[in-house]
């Protein structure tokens, strides 16, 4: 595995392998890899000759007031899961590389940044989007391997890829849990004993959401309304939200209708630690 530290060096390298016509994957994550992101690694892996996994703490998209600075690091722990997951070149940028001082330029996204994460969070995608963009033009691949578990990022994604027309294939791989239904995230690391015991009820009051759907329920503020006191049983939660949107559209669902593509998605906090889950569901 090649590590690559500068945009230059980058830049250079694909265009050499351009050039003798190896198809390109690129996963970008912010480090502190777990198993969601070896599985996007190995998704990529499948589609592409040569993955590159990009490791950079993305400071654009964290407000002054959240965890940028002691978000997890640990590149020599990342730097041999990357490679034992099939990692052919890290791209380590630092700070400075991807934003010079006289740095200016973001790229917005309207109406679906301004919902759920978006709203909570008002600057978060202005800086994933620009992150991404230039992750795009470093690394030019072929394919962009995301998670489902940050699914209006995936959706905020795919939507600047086609404004763009960005020549690349973005593909979503299904959300990895802990045996016990915690989706996977670098941030579990912050729970404490207590709050990692609670915090399992979001996968479960997802799973009471798709089981109510199934058993015929369609009125959404009843199903959000179940959940709600299904996770608000747990002393450490904090709900920030639970919302029934349309998949692509993200438009808040008031009644399920048969054919609805349906994202069922949530943040809740358990003490200081904010997480994040959801559900797709085809009614």
């Amino acid at each position: 595995m090649k590590i690559i530290t500068t945009i230059h060096e980058m830049q250079q390298t694909v265009d050499e392998l351009r050039q003798i016509r190896k198809k390109i994957g690129v996963v970008p994550t912010m480090g502190y890899l777990h198993e969601g992101h070896l599985s996007l690694i190995h998704l990529a892996k499948q589609h592409a000759d040569v993955v590159i996994t990009t490791l950079f703490v993305n400071p654009a998209q964290f407000s002054p007031t959240e965890d940028f600075d002691k978000y997890p690091r640990d590149f020599e722990r990342d730097k041999k899961l990357a490679e034992s997951a099939g990692t052919d070149i890290l791209f380590t940028p630092s700070t400075e590389e991807m934003y010079s001082p006289d740095y200016l330029t973001y790229i917005e996204i309207e109406k679906i940044t301004g919902v759920l994460e978006g709203k909570i969070r008002p600057t978060h995608f202005r800086g994933v989007t620009t992150v991404v963009a230039k992750l795009f033009n470093i690394t030019k691949p072929d394919v962009a391997v995301f998670g489902q578990k940050d699914a209006q990022q995936a959706i905020v994604i795919q939507q600047m890829v086609r404004d763009l027309n960005f020549d690349v294939r973005i593909m979503i791989a299904p959300i990895v849990r802990e045996s016990e239904g915690l989706a996977m995230s670098s941030r579990n690391v912050y729970l404490s004993e207590v709050e990692r015991k609670e915090s399992v009820v979001l996968h479960q009051s997802l799973q009471l959401a798709k089981k109510l759907i199934e058993h015929g329920e369609r009125n959404c503020s009843l199903i959000i309304s179940e959940m709600k006191k299904l996770i608000s049983a747990n002393l450490s939660a904090k709900i920030d939200y639970i919302s029934i949107t349309e998949a692509e559209t993200l438009e808040e669902l008031s009644v399920l209708q048969d054919g609805n593509q349906a994202l069922i998605s949530l943040a809740v906090r358990f003490g200081t630690t904010r997480l994040i889950d959801n559900i797709l569901l085809t009614i």
